[in-house]
């Protein structure tokens, strides 16, 4: 399992320096509340100062100082959002899932599967490569509208048998009126990591890296099935959250 240090340590780094901040315009703050002090008892009586521009001032000091403030709770709330992420997306490890990709894996024994979508029935053509980026097989497949499978055996267009690994899928497809669509592919498999440091964390998925974004379904059985759905639901409502929280963080600065 690959976890990382890294988003505790941004989130220590960033409070580290609005506390440092925080400190250096309260310094600032009590020196000019000195000099204004200091000005305002050696005036001339005869011709007093305008005193608008020192109050401005203040109030100046005061909105920056209470916006070191609010950044400050700010990244507070990023960072107690992102351990709740990190938490979640751990819940994943071991399930069956289905995600977005061309990359399946070929088991000694058994096909590789691709669920594949298409937006009308159409003759698609099919290429299918190994791990090196060598073309392994081709051939032509009859879609209809709508999702349904794809299964290769393993062997590849010169009859011999190929290796268990990952294969990539690519398809091109027409119409009968030889209009081209675009066929959506995903892929099933279980996921064996998951990488924390990354925004939003990602997942490893029959040996290949995806966002935790891409997840189409979770394939689990039983009540599993309901806690993992409602962890996935409860992670997307808290990266929603958190990118809001830093767009209204960068409205901000």
């Amino acid at each position: 399992m690959t976890t990382s240090p890294t988003s505790s340590t941004n989130s220590t780094n960033t409070a580290t320096t609005g506390s440092s901040a925080s400190q250096q315009i309260a310094g600032n703050f009590d020196e000019f509340l000195q000099m204004l002090t200091t000005q305002l008892q050696n005036q001339d009586p005869l011709d007093p100062m305008d005193t608008n521009s020192f109050t401005q001032e203040l109030v100046e000091f005061s909105s920056v100082e209470q916006q070191i403030d609010m950044n400050t709770n700010m990244s507070t709330l990023i960072s107690l959002q992102q351990a709740t992420t990190d938490v979640s997306a751990l819940q994943l490890v071991g399930s069956t899932v289905t995600v977005s990709g061309t990359s399946a894996t070929l088991a000694s024994g058994s096909s590789a599967t691709w669920s594949l979508n298409s937006p009308s029935a159409a003759t698609a053509n099919i290429t299918i490569s190994n791990s090196s980026g060598q073309t392994v097989y081709t051939g032509t497949a009859s879609l209809t509208a709508g999702s349904q499978s794809y299964s290769w055996n393993g062997q590849g267009t010169n009859g011999v048998t190929e290796p268990a690994g990952s294969y990539t899928l690519s398809i091109s497809a027409t119409t009968a009126s030889g209009q081209s669509v675009t066929v959506s592919t995903q892929v099933q498999g279980t996921v064996s990591a998951v990488n924390t440091s990354a925004n939003p964390p990602t997942l490893t998925v029959s040996g290949q890296t995806v966002p935790i974004s891409e997840i189409q379904s979770i394939n689990s059985s039983g009540s599993s099935t309901s806690s993992l759905s409602s962890s996935l639901s409860s992670l997307n409502s808290t990266i929603s959250s958190l990118n809001s929280s830093l767009s209204s963080l960068n409205q901000l600065l």
